[in-house]
């Protein structure tokens, strides 16, 4: 019966629209369009991924050109808050209207926010271009991951998400780097850079990335199906949470109201939005976020899995370049650089981990040495000085990056196996959403401990006015090898020691969560993937493609026929 569906024509398709193709992908050839595909998805989702941390070395260049000091958090978040909040609705949109169109639009989106922020004479332009490429990018990465499970079977989708996924992360990860070295010819170009890229994958997905989509019936009834309300409290509660964790440490004290408030609002808000979710009012069709895909253990323990290992990725790709600058001495691009041996096996990890997974179709073994090795990682890096060998730390870094890799392409198909593939949108839809919620507090929980640590450390600085300009929430800003270098040795000794005992404190962190990932991985229950493809958005083979046009040129001709009577 399955192998019936698979070959009928596209006029048996069209006649029950409502009913999933079953493709057994276990016998069916990959077509070099399904490749292209697969490559400009993962330039677009590297490209996306790369503008969020890009400006993190160039900001200071950028906000002394536009005098933008005081609007320096903006720009540096403006961009991830879009990203984050607009996750949930953009799944439930490529439901209604389907994924090209909204791949496309999202894509071009992107590319008009890159050239606003690039042409921006002030900081509110440049805000303004940051946040609509955020927009954007949350409808990228989301559609990027949901396109994959779309033409490919689960038991395969942990292969092909391992090559998406290394996109994204090594976006991520190279991000200031590469801002750095652009920053040095002319900032501008970290935003301009991203339009031919952009357009280059525009083209790919409008001529081949062509999916099957039941249309709606009418353009009102697809709007009534969004669910607006559901969709406002989110991304209002979602908003004012960011706002605090945003302005903790760095605008205001951690104890000011003005923090502890949209804090409180957001999880607050963020508590009202799934009640809603579970009781939602009749007029609402479609909720966002079904609460059914809370409802097991298994996808439970896998979202929990995908929030902490984004952050715990963050975490460390943050902090390793404050050792190599605050405690080798080395510049900002030289950091980069000595971080190559962690983005290198994070690649090729996530590459074998997808594999190891279509070949057998065990994830839990997968997660649990996962988290074995990126737990004992930062155990590792306790042992970090200002003398450790070249080798030594990049073995640590190996060693870390080895355990994220075999996580990074394994969670989602896990979460996926316990779900119907009817809930597809939703379950991409959240899994971006925390992975993006991950990153960012994978920059505030480390950044309160190395404060709070270096602040209980300070008294080893013998020199006061050295003393006092590092403390309270400074000493990252002060981290930069040349600012140290400059010291008389003395001093310099000391606050090295001082940065040391720092980052041990976040390398405990980071194995103290990383651990509670073992428990995760128990509650996890092994459900089998399945093999085939059962979906409503698969690609279509070029015979259907090239029939539709046949019929779309008939409806044509025939309209311009009855024009000219």
């Amino acid at each position: 019966m399955d192998e019936f569906r698979a070959r009928r024509s596209l006029p048996e398709v069209a006649a029950s629209p409502t009913e999933p193709l079953a493709v057994p992908h276990s016998t069916k050839k990959k077509s070099w369009r399904f490749y292209l595909i697969l490559v400009s998805l993962s330039l677009i989702a590297f490209t996306s991924s790369l503008e969020g941390s890009i400006i993190a070395i160039a900001l200071p260049e950028i906000t002394a050109e536009l005098s933008a000091a005081s609007n320096y958090v903006w720009i540096a978040n403006s961009y991830l808050v879009a990203q984050t909040v607009v996750q949930p609705l953009c799944a439930q949109l490529s439901n209604i209207f389907g994924r090209r169109y909204l791949m496309i639009m999202s894509i071009a989106v992107f590319a008009l926010g890159s050239g606003v922020a690039g042409g921006a004479a002030d900081a509110q332009g440049l805000i303004a271009g940051r946040t609509v490429q955020g927009l954007g990018s949350g409808g990228i990465l989301m559609l990027v991951e949901l396109i994959v499970c779309d033409i490919v079977p689960l038991r395969e989708r942990g292969k092909y998400l391992g090559y998406v996924q290394s996109a994204t992360a090594i976006g991520a990860i190279v991000g200031p780097v590469v801002g750095g070295a652009l920053a040095t010819k002319d900032w501008r170009w970290i935003f301009y850079l991203n339009i031919p890229l952009a357009g280059v994958t525009m083209i790919v997905m409008a001529l081949f990335l062509r999916l099957h989509h039941d249309k709606p019936r009418t353009w009102r009834h697809a709007v009534l199906r969004v669910d607006w309300i559901g969709n406002a409290i989110f991304v209002a509660s979602l908003c004012s949470l960011l706002l605090g964790l945003i302005y903790g440490g760095n605008v205001y004290s951690w104890s000011s109201w003005k923090v502890i408030l949209p804090i409180v609002l957001g999880v607050l808000g963020w508590i009202s939005f799934h009640v809603y979710e579970w009781r939602p009012p009749a007029f609402c069709e479609d909720v966002s976020v079904p609460p059914r895909i809370f409802t097991n253990r298994t996808s439970i323990a896998g979202f929990y899995i995908d929030f902490l290992s984004s952050m715990l990725l963050q975490w460390v790709a943050f902090f390793w370049p404050v050792y190599f600058q605050g405690a080798k001495g080395t510049s900002p691009l030289k950091a980069g650089i000595f971080f190559i041996p962690f983005e290198a096996f994070l690649i090729v990890t996530a590459a074998v981990g997808g594999g190891l997974l279509t070949r057998f179709g065990y994830y839990r073994p997968l997660h649990l040495a996962g988290f074995v090795l990126s737990t004992l990682g930062p155990g590792l890096n306790i042992l970090l000085s200002e003398k450790t060998p070249t080798v030594v730390w990049a073995w640590f870094q190996i060693v870390d990056a080895i355990g994220r890799g075999l996580l990074l392409p394994t969670v989602l198909p896990a979460i996926m196996a316990s779900l119907p593939d009817s809930d597809a949108a939703a379950v991409t839809g959240m899994f971006s959403f925390l992975r993006s919620f991950g990153f960012v507090w994978g920059i505030t929980v480390p950044g309160i401990i190395f404060n709070a640590q270096f602040d209980r450390s300070s008294h080893r600085i013998s020199d006061e006015a050295v003393r006092r300009g590092m403390t309270n929430g400074r000493a990252y800003q002060f981290v930069s090898g040349e600012y140290i270098q400059q010291l008389p040795t003395e001093i310099k000794g000391e606050v090295i020691e001082v940065y040391l005992q720092a980052l041990r404190a976040v390398w405990i962190g980071a194995a103290a969560f990383g651990a509670t990932g073992f428990a995760a991985v128990l509650v996890e229950k092994h459900v089998p993937l399945r093999t085939e493809l059962v979906t409503k958005f698969g690609l279509k083979d070029v015979n259907e493609i090239s029939l539709e046009e046949q019929l779309h040129n008939v409806e044509v001709e025939t309209s311009e026929v009855k024009s000219q009577k």
